[in-house]
């Protein structure tokens, strides 16, 4: 049988990426179906998340689907030592498809192999994050009215944010020009600048953060600076605020220009950005709604013609 699971963006082509925005773009038409009656999502989350669970739940819910899991793994037998093998293999029997969030880069693929149900990555440590990608790509279709031919410049921290990750694999299909504008301590890992030479993706690299060096972009993609991923809490206090996103740096800025942010944010955009109307990172966690919508179907099967078709409700 097809292994459907969702485990990177980077297995999906160009064709894929724009049905699955058409896919999304009906459901934020009309959310609420029953495409999904009678199924059972299970979400497992083995690291904290807000937007990404609550968005995969809230999406479920909306499909006429179950909800199952957890989020705090100490409440679970993996902290009696039962193994990540053994914890999907238990929760197979109960689900439909699992929505997995793990510490460990490489969890989700492992996952998929073992599991006799779909997988979908909700996040594997600092490696991909292919449904916020998603949903980010639907973002900047939404407001820049094409995928092609765009200037995204990447901010903060490059080197474990699966976003940046996830999203450059994606736009390798549309010939961006990429500006990865990171610390020295946090910038873009080797592997990923060798996936954009093989790719033929364009890329120019900054320390700087300024007004003049974003005067040209067509998205501002900001990162928090993530704690959590610090083995050295020195290097973290050195980093922690090197890159703050001002209003008044927005002054001379390409009109059509989107400020995009996974969120939480810390301190990285200040809150004087929020009502400037280029700032459009809380439209982008509601398109994480449409976005996970589509995935949770597409991965268990249903079409975009067995959406469309659908009878509104």
């Amino acid at each position: 049988m097809e292994n459907r699971s969702l485990v990177t963006i980077a297995e999906h082509s160009k064709e894929k990426i724009l049905y699955m925005l058409e896919m999304a773009k009906q459901f934020e038409m009309n959310p609420n179906r029953r495409l999904l009656q009678g199924k059972v999502v299970a979400t497992l989350f083995f690291e904290p998340s807000t937007r990404t669970r609550l968005s995969f739940e809230t999406a479920a819910n909306r499909l006429g689907a179950r909800v199952i899991g957890f989020t705090d793994p100490k409440a679970t037998s993996s902290s009696k030592g039962e193994t990540l093998k053994d914890t999907i293999m238990m929760v197979s029997n109960y689900a439909d498809i699992i929505v997995m969030r793990h510490y460990l880069e490489g969890a989700a693929r492992y996952a998929s192999e073992v599991a006799p149900v779909p997988i979908v990555n909700a996040g594997d440590g600092a490696n991909q994050h292919p449904s916020q990608t998603m949903l980010d790509l639907y973002s900047i279709y939404k407001t820049q009215g094409t995928l092609e031919n765009l200037n995204i410049f990447l901010v903060g921290d490059l080197k474990y944010g699966r976003t940046v990750h996830s999203l450059l694999m994606a736009m390798r299909h549309f010939n961006p020009t990429f500006h990865f504008i990171a610390p020295e301590e946090l910038k873009m890992p080797e592997e990923y600048k060798l996936y954009c030479k093989t790719h033929q993706i364009k890329y120019v690299e900054h320390t700087d953060f300024s007004e003049e060096i974003i005067a040209d972009a067509d998205i501002l993609y900001m990162t928090r600076v993530q704690r959590e991923r610090f083995t050295d809490l020195m290097e973290y206090e050195r980093v922690k605020n090197v890159y703050i996103l001002r209003n008044k740096m927005l002054e001379n800025t390409r009109p059509n220009l989107r400020i995009l942010h996974p969120l939480p944010r810390v301190n990285e955009i200040a809150y004087d950005v929020d009502d400037n109307p280029k700032a459009y990172y809380f439209q982008q966690a509601q398109n994480g709604l449409y976005a996970r919508e589509a995935i949770l179907c597409d991965v268990l099967g249903i079409t975009l013609d067995d959406v469309k078709n659908d009878i509104l409700l």
